[in-house]
């Protein structure tokens, strides 16, 4: 494997896990808030971003390659509302969005077509990943403040759970 593809797919999972870590500090900043539902999306979201770590990590594997992790860097949340919350997490999206499409220019650049395979996936998957934020944004504008919307919101929010992606599950034959 290119020595460049391999050393940005290692900065991504770091990256991907430090999205983890993000989210699971906005899901405790909506938690000390009174938002539980809101604390639970970001849960589920942070188990997803583990999961793209996890798919990064068997795909170097899978091709033979060794890995070198660093450190994963601190969150600081400073965050002002719930709103606030979303919109720092869309475009937290939006950055990860970017390190994708670099990881696709590098890796069409050297011509790593399983690369580039494996990399559509997570295309496709940051598509959903902000369009998830826009809509929740869209939800939260449109509730004006008033907190009676905002808290059926939160139980919308409250019955995410995670489904684990295709690649994640198993299945089992029958005789």
């Amino acid at each position: 494997m290119d020595s460049k593809l391999r050393y940005e797919i290692e900065e991504q999972i770091n990256k991907e896990f430090y999205s983890a870590y993000l989210y699971l500090a906005m899901s405790n900043y909506a938690e000390t808030e009174g938002f539980k539902g809101i604390s639970n999306w970001f849960i589920v979201q942070a188990q997803e971003e583990m999961g793209h770590a996890m798919k990064f990590y068997k795909y170097l594997h899978d091709m033979g390659e060794t890995l070198q992790l660093n450190a994963i860097d601190k969150p600081e949340p400073d965050w002002n509302s719930i709103t606030d919350v979303f919109e720092n997490g869309l475009n937290h999206e939006k950055y990860v969005t970017g390190r994708i499409h670099k990881l696709m220019d590098i890796a069409h650049e050297v011509k790593d077509y399983a690369a580039i395979s494996m990399l559509q996936w997570f295309v496709n998957e940051q598509i959903e990943e902000e369009s998830s934020f826009r809509d929740i944004l869209d939800r939260l504008k449109l509730t004006g403040g008033d907190i009676n919307y905002v808290m059926i919101l939160d139980g919308d929010l409250g019955q995410r759970v995670r489904t684990p992606p295709q690649s994640e599950k198993t299945t089992t034959k029958t005789a």
